[in-house]
C-alpha cells in the first residue's frame, strides 16, 4: 500500500463530513509540524479524484458526497455515459445530457455530481471538474471558411466539436488534406478546442493514407524502438541447441501449417496420426512467443503498448520487430521453431480420453493453403495431389477427424453461424477495387474444429488443477432479447418454438439449420449473434 493509499483509508475509516486541514489533521492524530507534507499529500489525492476540495478549503469524499469518478464516453449526438470506476459505487453506467458535460472530451476522466437517481430508472449525472483529458492529438480533415478561419474535423465522430488552427500552426496543410493535429488548448464553455498541425498525411484519396488514418486514430505505434530491434536480433535467426532443452520433440512427427494464401505469419501447425488402437493422435502446436519474450523487457514493453498485432489488407503491424514476428515465432515451413504443443488423444466418437501438454519443438514440411487443402480433399485437383503426395494421406485423416469432432459438437447443440468475412481486393497501387465475401472451405472447417477442441482441453485442463486463467464466455441469452429476436423471425414465418423465453443452444440449433440456404440466413443469423 501506498502512503496516499495509507492515508485514504484513515480517511475513509474516521472522515465523516468535509474538514479543513487543521481538522483533518486532528482527526488523524498528525503532528502539526507534519502540515506542509500533508498538504501536498492531501493535493495528490485531489488530483487524482479520490478526495475533493469544496469552499471553504474543507476536503470531502467524493462518495459521501454524491460524487462519481470515472471515464465518460461520448455519443456523437451530443450526449455522453459515464462509466464509474468504482462499481461499488454504481453497476451501470451515468447518463450525462449534452448540456451537463463541461466541455469534457471523450475518453476524459472526469468527476460528476448525481441529479437523478430512481429505481429501476436511468441514473443521471452533470459533470463537475476534468481531473485528466484523454486526448492529446487526433487525426482529422483540414478545412477554411469563407473567412480564412481554418479548423479541423476530427474522424472520430465521438469528438463533438470542430478544432480551431492558428494560421501560424497550419504546418502547410491545404483544405481537404488529412492531417494530424496535436491540441494545445482544451475547450472551454465559449470557444472550442485549438490546435496545431504536427503531420500532414495527404489527400484521402492517395493509397495508404487510410492505413495511415487508422494507426493515428488508435494510437497504434508503426516503428518498434531500436532497443526492441536489437534485443530481437540477438535472438538469432534459428533455435540453438540450447532453447531445446527439456522440451519434447516433435520433430519426427508430419507437421503441417495451414492458412489462407495472404498470411504474413504462421502461429500454429497440425500434426495427426492413427494409433494402433485406431484412436487419433491429433497435435495442435502454437507458436512459444514466450521463450523469447520475458517479463518487463523491451521487447514485452512493446508488445504491451500494442496490445495485439493489426492486420490491413495490404500490410500488417506486428507486434514484435519481424525478427520475431515472421521470424522465429512464425512456425515457417523447414525450419526448427519452439511451441507450446496439445496432444489429444481422441476416439470414433470424438472424445478426448487422454491429452499431454508440452514445451515442444517441431520441423513443419510444408505451408498449406486453405485453398490447396480444398483442391486436395474436395475438388480431387490431380496437380496439386501430386505435388503433396506425400502429405495426402494426412490430410484426408484431418477431414475424418474434422467429421467425427463436428458430428459430436452438433449433438451437443454447438450452432454454426455461416457469416462470411469480407475479402478486400487490391489493385497494383494498393487501392481497394473491390469488396469480396471471403470463400470458406473444409480446410477452414477442420483448423477450426482442431482450434476448438485443443481450447476446450487446455480449459478444461486448468480449471481441473485449480489454475487461474481468463475463459472466454458467453452469457445466457436475455429473455427480453430472446422474445425481441422471436418477433423479428416471425416476419420470416420461423420461430424458436419456446416458452416464456426459455431457450436452449438446440433451439438456436435448429433454426440455424432450417434456415441455412435461405435468403433470410444472414440477417437472422447475424441477429441471433446479438441476442
Amino acid at each position: 500500500m501506498t502512503d496516499s493509499d495509507d492515508l485514504l483509508a484513515r480517511i475513509r475509516r474516521r472522515v465523516v463530513r468535509p474538514a479543513t486541514v487543521r481538522e483533518l489533521q486532528q482527526t488523524l492524530r498528525l503532528p502539526r509540524e507534519q502540515r506542509r507534507s500533508f498538504e501536498r499529500r492531501l493535493k495528490k489525492l485531489v488530483a487524482s479524484g479520490t478526495l475533493v476540495r469544496i469552499r471553504g478549503n474543507r476536503y470531502g469524499l467524493p462518495e459521501k458526497m454524491n460524487l462519481i469518478v470515472g471515464r465518460v464516453h461520448i455519443n456523437p449526438r451530443g450526449f455522453g455515459f459515464l462509466t464509474p470506476e468504482s462499481k461499488n459505487d454504481f453497476d451501470q453506467d451515468i447518463y450525462i445530457s449534452g448540456t451537463n458535460l463541461h466541455q469534457a472530451m471523450h475518453g476524459d476522466r472526469v468527476m460528476a455530481r448525481i441529479e437523478r437517481r430512481v429505481q429501476h430508472e436511468r441514473t443521471e449525472g452533470r459533470i463537475v471538474r476534468i481531473l485528466e483529458r484523454r486526448t492529446t492529438t487526433l487525426v482529422a480533415r483540414y478545412d477554411s471558411d469563407e473567412s480564412g478561419l481554418s479548423f479541423v474535423v476530427p474522424f472520430d465522430r465521438r469528438i463533438i466539436m470542430d478544432v480551431h488552427i492558428p494560421s501560424i500552426d497550419r504546418g502547410g496543410a491545404k483544405p481537404g488534406e488529412i492531417v494530424v493535429v496535436e491540441l494545445t488548448r482544451w475547450p472551454t464553455a465559449t470557444r472550442n478546442p485549438v490546435g496545431r498541425v504536427i503531420e500532414v498525411l495527404g489527400d484521402l484519396d492517395t493509397p495508404g493514407v487510410d492505413v495511415e488514418i487508422m494507426l493515428r486514430k488508435h494510437g497504434i505505434p508503426d516503428a518498434h524502438g531500436i532497443s526492441a530491434i536489437r534485443e530481437a536480433e540477438r535472438l538469432g535467426v534459428k533455435v540453438r541447441d540450447r532453447d531445446c532443452r527439456g522440451r519434447t520433440d516433435f520433430r519426427s512427427m508430419t507437421t503441417v501449417t495451414i492458412d489462407g494464401e495472404h498470411a504474413r505469419d504462421f502461429d500454429d501447425a497440425i500434426t495427426l496420426e492413427r494409433l494402433p488402437s485406431g484412436t487419433f493422435w491429433l497435435g495442435v502446436h502454437i507458436a512459444d512467443v514466450s521463450h523469447y519474450v520475458r517479463p518487463d523487457s523491451e521487447l514485452d514493453r512493446e508488445a504491451r503498448e500494442r496490445g495485439t498485432s493489426v492486420y490491413f489488407p495490404e500490410r500488417a503491424v506486428h507486434m514484435f520487430p519481424a525478427a520475431l514476428s515472421t521470424g522465429l515465432c512464425s512456425l515457417n515451413p523447414h525450419v526448427d521453431r519452439l511451441v507450446q504443443s496439445c496432444l489429444m488423444e481422441i476416439n470414433e466418437r470424438g472424445e478426448v480420453v487422454r491429452h499431454e501438454l508440452h514445451d515442444g519443438i517441431i520441423h513443419s514440411d510444408a505451408r498449406m493453403t486453405y485453398a490447396d487443402v480444398n483442391a486436395i480433399l474436395v475438388e480431387n485437383d490431380a496437380a496439386i495431389q501430386a505435388r503433396y503426395a506425400s502429405l495426402v494421406p494426412v490430410f484426408k485423416l484431418m477431414n475424418k477427424l474434422f467429421e467425427v469432432l463436428s458430428r459430436r459438437r452438433r449433438r451437443r447443440g454447438s450452432i454454426d453461424f455461416n457469416l462470411p468475412e469480407p475479402e478486400f481486393v487490391l489493385s497494383e497501387t494498393g487501392s481497394v477495387v473491390d469488396i469480396t465475401a471471403a470463400q470458406r472451405n473444409v480446410a477452414h472447417c477442420i483448423i477450426e474444429e482442431f482450434m476448438l477442441i485443443a481450447n476446450e482441453v487446455v480449459a478444461t485442463h486448468l480449471r481441473t488443477h485449480d489454475m487461474p486463467t481468463l475463459y472466454r464466455v458467453h452469457d445466457p441469452p436475455d429473455v427480453s432479447k430472446v422474445a425481441e429476436f422471436e418477433e423479428f423471425i416471425t416476419t420470416f414465418g420461423h420461430s424458436l418454438a419456446v416458452r416464456k423465453g426459455n431457450a436452449t443452444p438446440k433451439h438456436f440449433q435448429q433454426l440455424a439449420k432450417r434456415v441455412m440456404g435461405t435468403p433470410e440466413e444472414k440477417p437472422i443469423a447475424v441477429l441471433m449473434l446479438r441476442t
